[in-house]
């Protein structure tokens, strides 16, 4: 074998190795990040792509012949492009991007995938990048276009991830690190022909990217359950409330004798109260948003039992189809009744909407209460804590918004966003 043929053989059984180890490590993870998923099938396609690879290094010394080298050669680059979409895959799952602007540049992605992959079949009939004469492998002048996918793809992700907000130095740098190596590979590899750079530079890259992006997510996942078991024993405690229980015990006793029957209903609104706050403290999955509108209801039957006409409550329920983390919606509804309708001597009203659009089931509340000035307001003060709670929790747990708007003596319009692809 030629010192090329051994340099490629030994970088495609090294890579094959290291991949298997990252491979095997996410299998047999019991939970699995949405990310790592697609990160393992960016590494079982390598392994393959490597292997086929390896495959062909040793055994074209005696498969030389035009149709072998060209049937190939064009494996290799549609193989390339597969690569470079699943690196791009890997990112989007990854780095949090605004629904629109992921939505274009996935257009983006798949019509710039399927044009190249398309050259790429042509030049079996034309010859644009490469060719094969007495089973020699002969690139035509043009050859560096066939890459341009993996140069677009590449500095696309670049671009991404590092005028992103959400990321931090070095996930941005393991992101560019990734892209550049292989972007300046391929450029090397085409000025030292024969040799394997690219895929050498694919193994550095994806060292870097375990250490780096892997690592860094799992610290910060650890980080973000442990903020999340706080904000959940802070929603907890701010919401059974001593003087609640007190005050809607006090108003059952007082029914049983004037109107048993409602005594009962109210007990019962009681106990589903009382049941749905501390069965989320343990929770860590999402629950159906039904599970969250009969919590809402039971709460809302409980304040009309104590102050009747002052508190008015429609639904415009339009769809329950979604999940939700729990205690996501009725606090809100508990801060815009006790803050808002009941500040007024007069009481108020409360809608509560659920509906979809494209991208996004979207759940609000609408009170006509006192409101609050939202420049001057404190969200960390006992009041508005548990908006800041929950907008951490939505964000946090299933990638949502939680969005505020409120006027002094004209009321509160708080809007709760869960994305259309939030799973249990």
């Amino acid at each position: 074998m030629s010192n090329n043929s051994v340099f490629n053989a030994t970088v495609c059984i090294i890579g094959i190795m290291i991949l298997l180890i990252h491979t095997v490590n996410i299998v047999i993870k019991k939970n699995k990040r949405k990310d790592e998923v697609v990160l393992m099938d960016f590494f079982v396609f390598t392994i393959v792509h490597f292997a086929t690879y390896l495959t062909f290094t040793l055994i074209k010394v005696n498969y030389t012949s035009n149709t072998f080298i060209i049937a190939f050669y064009t494996m290799f680059y549609i193989m390339n492009n597969i690569e470079a979409l699943l690196l791009f895959r890997y990112a989007k799952s990854y780095i949090s991007i605004e629904p629109k602007k992921k939505k274009a540049l996935s257009i983006i992605n798949n019509s710039a995938f399927a044009l190249f992959v398309l050259l790429d079949i042509v030049n079996i009939f034309t010859g644009i990048f490469f060719t094969a004469k007495d089973g020699v492998y002969i690139r035509s002048e043009t050859m560096i276009l066939s890459q341009g996918y993996q140069f677009v793809m590449f500095a696309t992700v670049f671009v991404v991830a590092v005028t992103n907000n959400k990321l931090i130095r070095r996930e941005k740098e393991a992101f560019a690190i990734y892209c550049l190596l292989p972007f300046v590979a391929i450029i090397l590899q085409n000025i030292f022909k024969g040799y394997a750079i690219a895929y050498a530079s694919i193994i550095i890259a994806i060292e870097v990217m375990i250490m780096f992006l892997n690592v860094q997510k799992n610290i910060v996942i650890a980080e973000e359950e442990e903020k999340n078991k706080e904000a959940q024993i802070k929603m907890m405690l701010s919401q059974i409330q001593p003087h609640f229980i007190y005050n809607s015990l006090s108003s059952i006793s007082t029914l049983i004798a004037i109107n048993p029957e409602k005594a009962q209903a109210s007990l019962d609104d009681f106990t589903e109260y009382l049941r749905c706050n501390i069965s989320s403290l343990s929770e860590k999955k999402l629950i159906p948003f039904e599970d969250e509108l009969k919590h809402i209801r039971s709460y809302v039957s409980l304040e009309k039992m104590r102050f009747g006409e002052r508190i008015n409550v429609q639904y415009d329920i339009q769809t329950t189809d979604f999940y939700v983390p729990p205690l996501s919606v009725q606090p809100i509804v508990e801060n815009s009744i006790k803050h808002g309708i009941l500040k007024r001597i007069e009481g108020g009203s409360l809608t509560l909407r659920a509906y979809q659009n494209e991208s996004s089931y979207i759940v609000e509340v609408v009170d006509d209460g006192v409101g609050f000035n939202m420049e001057k307001v404190d969200m960390n003060d006992n009041i508005h804590i548990g908006l800041s709670n929950i907008k951490y929790r939505v964000e946090n747990t299933c990638g949502g918004n939680v969005l505020i708007k409120s006027n002094p003596q004209k009321g509160t319009f708080v809007t709760i966003i869960f994305p259309n692809e939030v799973r249990v």
